[in-house]
């Protein structure tokens, strides 16, 4: 498959602290790749440096084929932050509409995609309303709407579920492995050990490295594990 997200011995780092110490890893395209570790390992800071919003120190990241940053490959990306960038002072739809004029879609393909984004994280009966008085969890589920609303070739997604209720959890997964066999590559970074073991290939990520790295299946078999929680931890140990 198509390498769509590579990034290089990336080192980043901010005044007198290093997060990143010689991170690779490629995201190909019809997959769904995962990243999973503690809080502060450093797997937001991965996210933003590859959609160009930090600067890596030494390192680099392609997507799409083009050095990040590039506005020319911005309109490919839905990026889902994991805090939420939302304009509470309107309505889900004015909110939806606003950012479907920065991607530039207009007309009937415009309602079409605004239709399917609601749709998908079950907000359709709540359009109307404003965001200031949604709670969390239907933020977080504005938030993931309006990642996809472009249609884009690269998802990635910080957090998505956070706050989010079960079944519609499960919901917008299937939605993403439909997205991932109409050949979109996904970036996920989650807590859930049950939404890893959905993703293609993972990396595990302690102090800013990658500290394993395969299928869910592999990581299991390399350390004899019956489940996900149990591997991190035989890791986790060996970087002690």
């Amino acid at each position: 498959m198509e390498a769509i997200i590579e990034a290089s011995e990336l080192n980043v780092g901010f005044k007198h602290k290093q997060v990143l110490f010689d991170l690779s890893l490629t995201v190909k395209r019809g997959e769904i790749y995962g990243l999973i570790g503690p809080s502060g390992a450093g797997k937001t800071t991965l996210v933003k440096t590859l959609i160009g919003m930090e600067k890596a120190q030494s390192g680099s990241v392609q997507v799409l084929a083009h050095s990040m940053p590039s506005l020319a490959v911005m309109e490919d990306i839905g990026y889902m932050a994991q805090s939420d960038a939302l304009y509470v002072d309107l309505t889900a739809r004015e909110n939806l509409d606003f950012f479907a004029s920065l991607y530039r879609l207009k007309g009937k393909k415009k309602e079409k995609r605004i239709e399917y984004a609601a749709s998908l994280v079950n907000l359709t009966a709540e359009l109307g309303k404003k965001v200031a008085a949604f709670s969390g969890g239907m933020k977080r589920r504005l938030s993931l709407a309006i990642a996809v609303l472009p249609d884009p070739e690269v998802l990635i997604l910080d957090e998505p579920t956070v706050g989010i209720d079960p079944e519609l959890r499960l919901s917008i997964w299937e939605e993403l492995q439909t997205l991932k066999k109409s050949g979109k590559a996904i970036l996920v970074t989650t807590h859930v050990m049950d939404e890893a073991e959905k993703c293609d290939r993972l990396a595990m990520i302690r102090d800013g490295r990658v500290i394993a790295a395969g299928t869910p299946d592999e990581l299991k078999q390399e350390t004899g594990s019956q489940n996900l929680e149990a591997v991190f931890l035989k890791f986790g140990r060996k970087t002690e």
